[in-house]
C-alpha cells in the first residue's frame, strides 16, 4: 500500500573524544560517529525487504528512522512519495512490531488489539470488524479474553503481530520479531508470517541478524556491515553471486569456504588454480571477468560446501584430512584441514559402512565444478565478476 524511498540517509551520534570509547567498526567523523551511511534504497508497493547484518550493523537505526523514533541526521525519507523527516511517527501510516512484544499486561488480547484503534477514535463496530479479523487471520480468536501472561512467546508474538496489522498500516515494521522464540517457534513464525503476508496487503521492513530468516522472507535482502549496505538482491542473488567477501561469509550455512589461490588468464579463458588443482570457470564467468578487465593475479577462491562433492579414484580434485564429522540427519558436515585452511564439505548420508569413510582422521578426496567458484581481489575483497 505504500512506497518507501531512502535518500542519502546517515545517522550521527554524538562522540566525547575519549579513545578508550572510541567504536573499532563504525566511522568517527568530526560531526560524531557514523551509525548509518549514505543509505539509498527504493522499495517498492507491498514489497517485502530484510535489512540483515550483524549487531552493531546499523540495520535496527535504520528501520526506527523510518518509523521516526530516531531523527535522520542527513537525508531523505519517503512515504508514498511525501517527505517524512520531520513527521511525527503517529502520523506517518506505519506500524512498528518489537522484539519483546511491548504488550500492556494488564489488558488482554482483545483490548491489546483494540488500543490502538480506540486512540485513533474509530467507530466500535469497525473497531470489532478489524479485531476479528486480525485474530482469525493469525488464529487468536481463542486466545481474546486471556492476559497476555497466560500466553506462550509464538502467541504472544502473534497478538504483537495483530496489534500492528489491526490499524492497516501502509508499511509494517518489524525489528527481529522472532529472536526470543526457540528454534521451533521461530520456524512456526516463519511460516506464519509468509502466510500474513499474502493476507495483509502492506510494504514489509523486516529486521533480523538471522540470514535463514533474510533467505526465506524477502523478496529482496539489504545486507549491511559497520553502517555500510554492502549488497541489495534477491535472495538468489547474494547467495550466487555476493558481491564481496563480507557477503559471501555472512550468507549461506554453513558459510563459503575460501582458499588462497591463483586466478590465471589464457586469451579469453580463465582458470583457479589451489595447489596442483586446477578448475576451468565456466563461459559466463570468463565472459563477467573478460568484461571487468580480469588479470592473472593472486586471488581469493570461494566455494560453497553445498557445491562441493566428492571426487573418484584418479579424478582431479583437492584432499583435506577430516577434523570434525557432523551427523545432520540426511546429510553430514565434514571439516577438514585443506591447504592449510579450514573447510566444510556436505555429503549426503551414507549407509552404515559408508559413513566409517568419513571419521576424524581420514583422507577425503573432493571436487567441484567451474561454475560455482567466486573469485575475490585479496585486497579490496571485491569479487572479480561483479
Amino acid at each position: 500500500m505504500a512506497t518507501v524511498s531512502l535518500k542519502h540517509i546517515e545517522k550521527v551520534y554524538p562522540f566525547s573524544g575519549d579513545s578508550k570509547k572510541k567504536p573499532t567498526n563504525l566511522k568517527v567523523t568530526d560531526d560524531g560517529v557514523l551509525a548509518v551511511e549514505d543509505f539509498n534504497l527504493e522499495i517498492g508497493d507491498e514489497e517485502f525487504i530484510v535489512l540483515v547484518g550483524p549487531s552493531g550493523c546499523g540495520k535496527s537505526t535504520t528501520l526506527r528512522m523510518v518509523a521516526g523514533l530516531e531523527d535522520i541526521t542527513r537525508g531523505e525519507l519517503y512515504i508514498d512519495g511525501k517527505l517524512v523527516n520531520d513527521v511525527a511517527p503517529k502520523d506517518r501510516d506505519i506500524a512498528m512490531v518489537f522484539q519483546n512484544y511491548a504488550l500492556y499486561p494488564h489488558m488482554t488480547v482483545r483490548q491489546n488489539l483494540e488500543f490502538p484503534l480506540k486512540i485513533h477514535k474509530m467507530d466500535k463496530a469497525e473497531i470489532n470488524r478489524r479485531v476479528e479479523q486480525a485474530a482469525d487471520i493469525l488464529d487468536i480468536t481463542q486466545y481474546l479474553d486471556r492476559k497476555p501472561k497466560a500466553l506462550s512467546g509464538g502467541q504472544r508474538q502473534r497478538v504483537a503481530i495483530g496489534r500492528a496489522i489491526v490499524r492497516e498500516p501502509k508499511v509494517l515494521l518489524m525489528d527481529e520479531p522472532l529472536s526470543n522464540l526457540d528454534a521451533k517457534l521461530r520456524n512456526q513464525m516463519r511460516a506464519e508470517i509468509i502466510k500474513l503476508r499474502q493476507r495483509i496487503k502492506t510494504t514489509f521492513i523486516y529486521v533480523t541478524h538471522d540470514q535463514t530468516e533474510a533467505m526465506t522472507l524477502g523478496d529482496r535482502i539489504v545486507i549491511m556491515k559497520d553502517g555500510v549496505v554492502q549488497q541489495v538482491g534477491t535472495p538468489h542473488e547474494v547467495f550466487n553471486e555476493p558481491k564481496n567477501l563480507f557477503v559471501a561469509g555472512f550468507i549461506g550455512v554453513p558459510q563459503m569456504n575460501i582458499y588462497d589461490g591463483d586466478l590465471v588468464k589464457n586469451g579469453e579463458k580463465y582458470s583457479v588454480r589451489l595447489g596442483d588443482y586446477e578448475v576451468a570457470l565456466s563461459d559466463k564467468k570468463c565472459a563477467n571477468l573478460i568484461k571487468n578487465g580480469a588479470e592473472s593475479k593472486k586471488v581469493k577462491v570461494g566455494v560453497r560446501p553445498q557445491h562441493i562433492s566428492v571426487a573418484k579414484d584418479g579424478e582431479a580434485g583437492l584432499t583435506g584430512k577430516i577434523d570434525v564429522s557432523e551427523m545432520m540427519g540426511s546429510e553430514m558436515h565434514i571439516h577438514l584441514n585443506v591447504l592449510g585452511q579450514e573447510s566444510i564439505i556436505i555429503i549426503p548420508t551414507m549407509d552404515e559402512n559408508g559413513s566409517d569413510l568419513y571419521k576424524m582422521g581420514n583422507d577425503v578426496h573432493f571436487k567441484f565444478p567451474g561454475n560455482v567458484i567466486q573469485v575475490f581481489d585479496p585486497e579490496t575483497e571485491e569479487n572479480l565478476e561483479y
